[in-house]
C-alpha cells in the first residue's frame, strides 16, 4: 500500500488550527493531500475570531512541501460554509473530503443552562456539521465519490455531567452521518464518526478542584491529539472504501468500534397494553436488561494504553 494514501485527494478540515484538527490536516498533508485549513480562530467557548492559527498551520504544511489554504469562516454560517468547500474546488479544482471537527464547549449542569449556551454549541458542533458536509454534498454527487468523517463524543454515546447541549450535539451528529451515509451510499459516498480522547484546550476548561478531578485530567493529558489523526487519514482514503456508516473511537493507542442502536428485548400482548400491564409485565421483564446511567469515565474504567 502507497504511503501517500490521500496523493492528491483536497481535504477540508473544520478546526484545524488547533488540537486534533491540527493533528488531521498536518497527517493528511503528509499522505499527499493538498488542504483548506478551516478555524475561525475563537475562543473555548466559540467566541472572538484570530486568523493565526490556521495560517501557523498553513505555513507549516506549505514549507513541508504541502498545499494549503486558509479559511477563517464559521461553519455555522450556512454561506460562510459553503464558501468553505467553493474555496477548496476554487483552488485545488475539485474536493473529495470533509472532516468535521469544528467545536466549542459550554458547560454548566443542566438546570442552569441557558439558551444561548445550548444554541452555541448545537450552531458549532450539529449545524456547522450540516452546512458544511452539505456545501461538498453537490460537488460528490456529481463526480459520484466523496467521504465524510465527523466528529462524535463518548458525552453523547454514554454520557458525562454539565454537558447537556454537547451530547445532544455530538449524538445528533451520529444521526447525521448516519443519515449521510445512507443517502448518499448510492453516489459512492461514505460517512463515518470518530468519537476522540485527546487533550485539547476544550477539554482544558475541565475543573481540577478535587483530587478525583485532577487525577482524571492527568490520565487525559496522556492522550496528545495527534493520536486521533491516523484514523481519520485512513477513513478518508480510497482503500477504506467499504467503510460507512460507523462509529469508531480512539483512546490514546486504542481504536474501537461502537455499538449502535438495536432491540434487545420484545414484550407482546395480543389484546394490547394498558398502563398497569406495561408496568407490571414489561418492566419487570426488561429491568435485567436496562443500561445503568454512566459517565463515559464509569465505561472506559482502565488507564489508556
Amino acid at each position: 500500500m502507497s504511503a501517500l494514501l490521500l496523493q492528491d485527494k483536497v481535504v477540508v478540515v473544520t478546526g484545524a488550527g488547533r488540537g486534533i484538527g491540527k493533528g488531521i490536516a498536518l497527517l493528511a498533508a503528509a499522505n499527499g493531500a493538498k488542504l483548506v485549513v478551516n478555524d475561525l480562530g475563537g475562543a473555548e467557548d466559540g467566541s472572538g475570531a484570530d486568523a493565526s492559527p490556521a495560517d501557523e498551520v498553513v505555513s507549516e504544511i506549505n514549507a513541508a512541501g504541502g498545499e494549503a489554504v486558509a479559511s477563517y469562516a464559521s461553519v455555522t454560517d450556512w454561506d460562510q460554509a459553503h464558501g468553505i468547500v467553493e474555496l477548496a474546488v476554487n483552488r485545488f479544482g475539485r474536493i473529495d473530503c470533509i472532516i468535521n471537527n469544528a467545536g466549542n464547549l459550554r458547560d454548566a449542569i443542566f438546570h442552569k443552562m441557558t439558551e444561548e449556551d445550548f444554541d452555541a454549541v448545537i450552531n458549532v458542533h450539529l449545524k456547522g456539521s450540516f452546512n458544511v458536509s452539505r456545501a461538498a454534498a453537490t460537488h460528490f454527487r456529481a463526480q459520484t465519490s466523496g467521504c465524510f468523517v465527523n466528529m462524535t463524543s463518548t458525552s453523547g454515546l454514554i454520557g458525562n455531567f454539565g454537558q447537556a447541549n454537547y451530547a445532544a450535539a455530538k449524538l445528533g451528529i451520529v444521526g447525521l452521518s448516519k443519515s449521510m451515509a445512507l443517502d448518499m451510499g448510492r453516489f459512492r459516498v461514505r460517512s463515518n464518526c470518530i468519537a476522540p480522547f485527546a487533550w485539547s484546550r476544550l477539554i482544558g476548561t475541565i475543573p481540577t478542584n478535587t483530587e478525583e478531578e485532577k487525577a482524571r485530567v492527568a490520565k487525559i493529558q496522556q492522550m496528545t491529539p495527534n493520536k486521533i489523526a491516523p484514523l481519520a487519514v485512513a477513513l478518508a482514503s480510497d482503500a477504506a472504501k467499504d467503510v460507512t456508516g460507523q462509529v469508531f473511537g480512539v483512546r490514546n493507542n486504542e481504536i474501537f468500534l461502537f455499538s449502535q442502536n438495536r432491540p434487545i428485548r420484545f414484550a407482546h400482548s395480543a389484546e394490547g397494553w394498558t398502563p398497569d400491564g406495561v408496568l407490571a409485565r414489561v418492566m419487570p421483564a426488561f429491568e435485567s436488561d436496562f443500561y445503568p446511567l454512566q459517565r463515559s469515565g464509569d465505561v472506559f474504567s482502565w488507564d489508556p494504553m
